[in-house]
């Protein structure tokens, strides 16, 4: 199929990150129109909606757009649930239907493609490197799976209409998804267990990212933590980065004023005393990655050095909302123990001393299932945690999966299970230290909430 065969495009699912950059994407270029379908309205929906796309929320046929078989292509997330009425009816109707991970990879088809995959880091790795490339003046298209501080956005459209760009795309391993992506260059930052409810174990998964190294191109490079092992027989040239003994790495890490400094040594060059705003030793590790890749584009110590220290973060990955009258409120996306561990321990490093709260929501039944002993070990790093009913996403529930499973786990005291109410009157009790809210659920609603009760909190005293 082309692209070009189409003049409408309608997203099924197109609140999602992914599936909304997508959308801004064809809206774009001007040659589509664009509609879709999404259950929840949310701030990505409506900032579509005020840049011209027509989105439904219910799911009723006769609220679709009236648009042609022929000309009409139907983008859908396998996040869409197969009971969903309209997905049912546009398939029924003949539409050509396709999913995100597919037109992704028409999309970067023939065009210098660099992209960033792993378990963990890829949002913040990814979006490192757009902005190092976007200050450095570079003409650019970029898909992130979140919303960038630097430009609010998701997505970056090319200066250059009439260029072919540089397209950065986070590569993401769920559903196999990376696997339409032919990149010029390519990081892999980890691959510890997740998705094992469409995996099954972790040897598919580690089978499935070492397909995605192969996809690399043959005259490209290819990154991959120090942590990382694939399977052997790889035939791609590969380069490992870290902050041990690799051949890219970071040396000298401290942390100063709210911010992480290092050393960037490279086979070819070295830079000393970078400062990355960003805080956390994953992080480091991330931009470590992120400006291998952009030095290798070309940029050089100037235009990394100052893209580096300009980079504001990913929206909800360490998030600082709220630092004052000895409160710290900061929100993440961690939902697996691997990135709760390096949140707390990024925090420890950040606010020596302060007690940590952390009010988490567990994100799927399968990976609470598969991951309960490692999530209540993650946990319990932190003083006091209130653990949230499970975010069920696109699962049904599973009998004798809950909350309740992790809680048994977790070592420390100061352990509540709660529900949203029972979690607002408990914060009134708490004394000074650091907040924390972590998930990939509805758990961000929390942040207004709790902004605005830390705030009311100070004005009282």
């Amino acid at each position: 199929m082309q692209l070009s065969d189409y003049k409408k495009v309608f997203f099924l699912g197109i609140g999602g990150i992914g599936m909304s950059a997508l959308a801004r994407w064809f809206l774009h270029f001007s040659k589509w129109e664009v509609a879709g379908y999404d259950r929840t309205p949310s701030e990505l929906t409506r900032a579509l909606e005020q840049e011209g796309v027509v989105v439904i929320y219910e799911d009723e046929i006769n609220l679709l757009p009236s648009w042609d078989v022929a000309d009409t292509l139907v983008v859908y997330t396998p996040a869409i649930p197969a009971n969903n009425r309209i997905q049912a009816h546009l398939r029924q109707r003949g539409f050509q239907m396709e999913k995100r991970s597919k037109i992704l990879g028409l999309i970067t088809e023939g065009t210098h493609t660099l992209a960033v995959a792993g378990t963990h880091g890829k949002t913040t790795t990814s979006s490192m490197l757009t902005h190092l490339l976007v200050h450095a003046g570079r003409n650019v298209g970029a898909f992130v799976g979140g919303v960038m501080t630097n430009y609010n956005t998701n997505v970056i459209l090319p200066r250059d209409s009439g260029a072919k760009p540089i397209l950065i795309v986070e590569a993401d391993e769920y559903d196999r998804s990376f696997l339409t992506l032919s990149p010029n260059r390519a990081v892999i930052t980890a691959m510890d267990a997740d998705h094992l409810d469409i995996y099954g174990d972790a040897k598919a998964l580690v089978q499935s990212f070492h397909l995605f190294a192969e996809r690399v191109n043959e005259s490209g490079r290819l990154y991959i933590h120090e942590g990382v092992a694939l399977q052997p027989g790889l035939k791609r040239s590969r380069i490992a980065y870290g902050r041990g003994k690799a051949q890219i790495r970071a040396e000298n890490i401290r942390a100063e004023e709210g911010a992480f400094w290092f050393d960037w040594v490279h086979p070819e060059a070295e830079f000393r005393d970078l400062k990355l705003p960003l805080p956390g030793y994953h992080n480091v590790e991330n931009a470590v990655a992120a400006i291998a890749m952009a030095f290798d584009e070309g940029l050089n110590e100037a235009e990394i050095r100052d893209g580096l220290s300009s980079y504001q973060g990913v929206r909800r990955r360490f998030e600082r909302l709220h630092e004052a009258d000895n409160w710290v409120y900061v929100d993440d996306y961690a939902h697996h123990p691997v990135e709760l561990e390096a949140l707390v321990n990024s925090l420890r490093t950040l606010y020596k001393g302060m007690p940590i709260t952390l009010v988490f929501q567990p994100h799927l039944y399968s990976r609470t299932r598969d991951f309960g002993k490692e999530f209540g070990k993650a946990l319990s790093l932190a003083d006091r945690v209130y653990l949230l009913p499970i975010y069920a996403a696109r699962e049904n529930p599973i009998k004798g999966v809950s909350s309740d499973l992790i809680y048994s786990y977790m070592s420390l005291e100061d352990k509540h299970l709660v529900n949203v109410t029972e979690l607002m009157a408990a914060l009134g009790r708490l004394e000074e230290g650091v907040l924390v809210t972590a998930g990939a659920g509805d758990i961000e609603l929390l942040r207004g909430p709790i902004v605005q009760f830390l705030k009311d909190r100070a004005n009282v005293k």
